[in-house]
């Protein structure tokens, strides 16, 4: 069964995200607003893909602030996480060229925006970009 690591500082959309993706799409689910907890799970193999907020307002990294888009770049540079599929969850409020700017920027593979309101259509985006089993 595959599982989606949720990088997510609001416990509300982690709850939120979780509940979707476990009720809709059968994945398991592992969360943690933590950097370092994050990189671990990644650099382990024990996710297959990750929602991250892009956000990130309260994570810290050896005691500098660290947003999803300064993590996604961290991921992507570890030889151990860089295959690792990240799809950033953005404000809603947020312009597409901005989005777009941002998912160069930081090297993640997609993004979804902020409110869910199709719920199906959110687990489609995230299964669309989960690796295939060989």
């Amino acid at each position: 069964m595959k599982t989606v690591l949720i990088v997510e500082d609001e416990p509300i959309n982690f709850r939120v995200f979780s509940k979707i993706l476990t009720r809709r799409s059968g994945l398991n689910v592992k969360g943690t607003e933590d950097v370092e907890e994050a990189m671990k799970i990644a650099q382990a193999g024990d996710a297959d893909i990750i929602l991250m907020d892009a956000c990130l307002a309260h994570s810290v990294y050896q005691g500098k602030p660290v947003d999803g888009i300064k993590m996604a770049q961290m991921l992507k540079a570890d030889a151990q996480a860089s295959n690792l599929p990240i799809i950033f969850v953005m404000p809603g409020n947020m312009m597409e060229g901005d989005c777009e700017a941002l998912l160069k920027q930081s090297g993640a593979d997609g993004y979804i925006k902020k409110p869910i309101v199709d719920p199906q259509q959110f687990v489609d985006q995230i299964l669309a970009l989960l690796p295939k089993d060989d």
